[in-house]
């Protein structure tokens, strides 16, 4: 009898990509176009930002950035604008380049007027220049969504990340901000980013912790509203290496030193691509800030430009603001004004996708170690936005739409046989009613609130109006109401003149004199006091523009 030779056995080789569910493995033989439902969802909200883009006019902080970016890419010099860092305008100036605007390098006001000088006084056209400077960030808001899509599909699989990404398209506060030239979804984005590097460094920590750190710096460099998510990124990043690398601790704490050592640097690469010679001459003040706060700005290892922005934050969160929520006008701030506008700011399936996919990141066993990573930075970063002085809109807010899409596309792996029927029917809510209000995005709201032309009943400034209609009002009043005597309070940063509007300010002269048309931003008229609610009062409603401007007959 001949022996027999048995062949030793070959461990299998051990995977480093994330596991594919089961669901996905089956529906792969029907080879799902994924790439292509992918292009058309981005194609949809590419199309949504651009034709907004081009129908809007400056918003109130546009020209800010814009001048701002102008003066970094043509004199590279730091002067205005330092309460944001340079990265989200840097963006914005590859645009403004590109458009190849008129400078005035002796302009030396202050830097709103630097905005208004370079769109309005210095023979650019601004609807081109504006166009120019908002296509960056909507490249880079685009480019957010496949991160979107990738984080959800490595937790859950290729539906859970189309149905995320579906979501985050059909965001109207991310289609309305991520189309203007402002820094709230850059920032946001980068955030994100680092989050979901966080998480792919489980498995290959020396390729993606430097690169989450790097994100997370460029969130740093966009606006410092981030800051309080670098501690929790931090501790992240030492559990992401404490699991990759066997129970290290000294690995997992080098780990979050490295995260934070590449977003410092990160932010110093950032203000030296302006000036390599840090030269930094303030044009505005920069209030004294003690305490504290005091001691932790100047124990930050930032460029002085960086500290002195903070130092600006602190000053603008120490005046008296005003808000408006519910109707109701208030002195101060409220800690409940972010969830509450953000109950009236998205749609209806969506705060249900959300209410449903954040406790199913606990609940379900196979998210529960991808939950910190999803949930952690946002819950931080919303506490910290609840505690400003400021109420004046859920753009303070943008992350939520973008951490949350992931949450609610993990959805599909609760195994009952409602979930799936369910986070379809509730994605195509939120897409239908994100698409009805086209193009009406900045003054979106939900169905129970009564959709964006009643937003101004219940919220104020970038939630509704924020001088984006200026044009629109030009074209209104040219088409309905040629050679009519017109009176004008506007709440933003374009000029009306320019655009054609021959209009005067009625709370300069007499009431009595105040008769024709008044047109009147709503976020003035929401918080319209002495002769202008007196007007206001005495008038009747004839015509909205925009959801925005209100016309009224006198």
């Amino acid at each position: 009898m001949r022996d027999l030779w048995i062949a030793p056995a070959v461990p299998r080789p051990v995977s480093i990509s994330p596991p594919v569910p089961a669901d996905d493995a089956r529906r792969s033989g029907r080879r799902w176009p994924v790439p292509l439902l992918v292009a058309v969802l981005l194609a949809q909200m590419a199309f949504a930002m651009v034709t907004t883009a081009v129908r809007q006019t400056p918003t109130i902080d546009e020209p800010v950035y814009v001048g701002a970016a102008a003066e970094y890419v043509h004199e590279h010099r730091l002067r205005h604008n330092p309460e944001h860092p340079p990265l989200g305008k840097l963006l914005i100036g590859a645009g403004v380049a590109l458009a190849d605007p008129q400078i005035d390098p002796a302009f030396a006001g202050d830097q709103g007027q630097l905005g208004r000088h370079l769109l309005y006084e210095s023979g650019n056209d601004p609807w081109r220049l504006m166009l120019w400077a908002r296509l960056p960030v909507i490249a880079l808001t685009l480019s957010f969504g496949l991160v979107v899509f990738a984080f959800a599909r490595e937790l859950a699989g290729h539906v859970a990340g189309l149905a995320a990404l579906a979501l985050y398209c059909f965001s109207p506060d991310v289609i309305a901000h991520g189309s203007l030239a402002t820094l709230d979804v850059p920032a946001a984005g980068f955030a994100l980013t680092s989050a979901w590097l966080l998480w792919r460094a489980r498995r290959r920590p020396r390729l993606y912790v430097p690169l989450a750190g790097a994100a997370l710096g460029a969130a740093l460099a966009t606006k410092m509203s981030t800051l309080p998510a670098v501690p929790v990124l931090m501790a992240l990043a030492a559990v992401s290496v404490w699991q990759a690398s066997g129970d290290s601790r000294r690995r997992a704490v080098a780990a979050a030193g490295g995260v934070a050592l590449a977003a410092v640097a990160v932010v110093w690469v950032t203000y030296l691509m302006v000036d390599p010679r840090l030269r930094w001459t303030p044009e505005q003040h920069v209030p004294v800030v003690r305490g504290l706060r005091g001691l932790l700005v100047g124990m930050m290892p930032f460029p002085e430009a960086y500290r002195d922005g903070m130092r600006v934050q602190f000053g603008l969160e120490n005046r008296p603001w005003q808000g408006f929520l519910f109707g109701r006008l208030y002195d101060g701030s409220l800690w409940y004004y972010l969830p509450a506008a953000l109950l009236v700011k998205t749609p209806l399936g969506m705060l249900a996708l959300w209410a449903g996919g954040a406790p199913a990141m606990v609940a379900v066993r196979r998210l529960r170690p991808a939950a910190p990573y999803v949930l952690a930075a946002p819950l931080v970063l919303l506490a910290a936005a609840m505690q400003l002085a400021r109420d004046f809109g859920t753009r303070y807010a943008v992350f939520l739409p973008l951490f949350l899409a992931v949450a609610a596309g993990c959805l599909l792996l609760v195994r009952r046989r409602w979930a799936s029927v369910a986070v379809g029917v509730l994605v195509a809510f939120a897409a239908v009613s994100s698409a009805r209000a086209c193009p009406w995005y900045l003054p979106y709201s939900n169905e129970a609130f009564g959709g964006p032309g009643r937003t101004r009943e219940w919220l104020h400034d970038s939630n509704v109006d924020w001088g984006q209609d200026l044009g629109r009002l030009a074209d209104r009043l040219r088409e309905r109401y040629p050679g009519e005597r017109v009176w004008l309070v506007y709440k933003g940063s374009g000029v009306p003149s320019f655009y054609g509007i021959e209009a005067s300010d009625p709370r300069r002269v007499p009431v009595r004199e105040v008769r024709g048309l008044l047109a009147v931003s709503d976020s003035a008229a929401a918080k319209a006091t002495g002769r202008l609610a007196a007007l206001l009062g005495s008038s009747r409603p004839v015509d909205d523009v925009g959801h925005s401007i209100t016309l009224y007959r006198r």
